[in-house]
Formats: C-alpha cells, sequence, structure tokens
C-alpha cells in the first residue's frame, strides 16, 4: 500500500487514539477515499508479547528498558507495509535514534517536528510540561538550546503534580488530573514564557477545554507530529499535485 503511515502506540493507548483523530481532523478530504492508510499497534499487554515498559522508570531508576519491545512492534509496523512510523510519545523518543538504526523506513520525530514549529513561531522563551524523565533526559531543552531557544520546567513538587496528573489521566481520574496540573501550567505562564509545549502526549487530552478557550498558550506536540505526518504523505502521494480537500477541522487543537 503506497505511503502506508505506521503509528507506534499504547503509550499510552488514550494518546494513540487522539493522534489517530488528529490525523483525520488534519487530512483535506472528501470522502472515505481520501484519507490517508494508516495502521497502528496499540499493544498495553497480550499474551507473548508482554507490555512496553514503563519509559520513565527506565530513565529515572534504571528499570526495564522498553526498547526492545518498541523494536519488536517497530517491526510489526515494517512487515505489514508501513512506510513512514511516528511514535505518539515524547517519553518514548529518549530512544528514537536507536529506534532509527532498527528500521529501514522513514521515521518521524516529535521532538524535532515541535522544536523546528517553536523555531518558526520566533519563540525565545517557552515552558515545558512533560514527564520527569524527558524533563531529567533534557530531550527537548538540548534541542531548543540549539536553536537558542530559552525552555523552562517546573521545579521538583511542581514537576511531581505534573506526573501525579498524568498517572491520574491514565488510571481514568480526569477531573483529579486536571486540577493537579493547572496550577503547574499557570505557574509557568506567570513566570514569562511565550508559550507552553505539551511534551507528554497525555497532557492536550487533560486540557483540552483549556486549549480550546485559550490556545495561544499552548505548543501541542501530538498536533504538530500529525500536522508533520500529513505534510509527508502528501509530499511522497501521486495524489498530491491534484488533490483539493479541505482538513477536518480539528476536535482537540
Amino acid at each position: 500500500m503506497n505511503n502506508l503511515i505506521g503509528i507506534l502506540g499504547g503509550m499510552g493507548p488514550g494518546a494513540t487514539v487522539d493522534a489517530m483523530q488528529k490525523l483525520i481532523n488534519n487530512t483535506p478530504a472528501n470522502k472515505d477515499q481520501d484519507h490517508i492508510p494508516t495502521i497502528a499497534v496499540s499493544i498495553p499487554d497480550i499474551p507473548d508479547i508482554p507490555d512496553i515498559p514503563d519509559r520513565t522508570q527506565c530513565i529515572l531508576n534504571h528499570g526495564a528498558s522498553p526498547l526492545d519491545k518498541m523494536v519488536q512492534y517497530l517491526k510489526i509496523l515494517e512487515n505489514a507495509g508501513a512506510e513512514c512510523i511516528i511514535i505518539p510519545c515524547n517519553t518514548a523518543h529518549f530512544w528514537f535514534d536507536e529506534l532509527k538504526k532498527r528500521t529501514h523506513v522513514e521515521m518521524i520525530s516529535i521532538i524535532d517536528t515541535t522544536c523546528q514549529l517553536i523555531k518558526q513561531q520566533h519563540l525565545h522563551a517557552v515552558g515545558l510540561l512533560a514527564t520527569t524523565a524527558t524533563c531529567k533526559a533534557k530531550i527537548y531543552q538540548d534541542n531548543l538550546s540549539a536553536l537558542g531557544i530559552a525552555c523552562q520546567i517546573p521545579d521538583d513538587t511542581a514537576q511531581q503534580a505534573v506526573m501525579e496528573s498524568i498517572y491520574a489521566y491514565k488510571a481514568g481520574r480526569i477531573a483529579d488530573a486536571h486540577r493537579l496540573l493547572t496550577p503547574v501550567r499557570d505557574r509557568l505562564l506567570d513566570a514569562g514564557v511565550e508559550k507552553l509545549i505539551l511534551g507528554c502526549t497525555e497532557l492536550p487530552l487533560i486540557l483540552q477545554q483549556d486549549m480550546a478557550s485559550a490556545p495561544e498558550h499552548y505548543i501541542d506536540a501530538t498536533d504538530a507530529l500529525i500536522k508533520k505526518t500529513v505534510e509527508w504523505y502528501f509530499a511522497h502521494s501521486p495524489r498530491h499535485p491534484h488533490h483539493q480537500g479541505t482538513p477536518h477541522h480539528p476536535i482537540a487543537a
């Protein structure tokens, strides 16, 4: 299948669905057949293929590495015919270079894409809401520093609240997740950052209503990744020069 997009998901499942919905929303389409062919792997836990170990625990506490499992799922997508693979999980990009070495197909980085978007918007100082592992590994900070962009992260106490918010959302406690996250968000905005990177794919789900009412405050990394993926698809699609559809309006920006 030409230009099949593969999504290495399950980190978490809700974020995978959000990425797929954004792919639909951002695709110029007038009918079903205009949409981008996609295959997703979202396997939290099935027999003979154990779940992907927690990325944060691995990076911070030397827990089990998720690399081998991610490679295994990557091969499922590759063998199914995927020609471009994306991973809607920021922390998993700690292993992005290693994953790229294990596949023969194109991969698009959520980190590189988001940082380039920030550069294109001529921002000079941003805040980062992400997992503790993403913050500690400086996955965003190092990339942004190379572009001359300052990146502020929460202090340790606030960062703990971010993690509690993320895990609350994963557990289905959506109101608790929002309650824990908003004070941290407000503190960073009050500190003078121009925008906040939502650098964990659960965060746009937690802040969905806030983003709708004040989109100018946020950089949604998932949305940036999906828009770059749509761009890649049509740049490599024979339909591209003649395709005249209009994008669906995103449900969550």
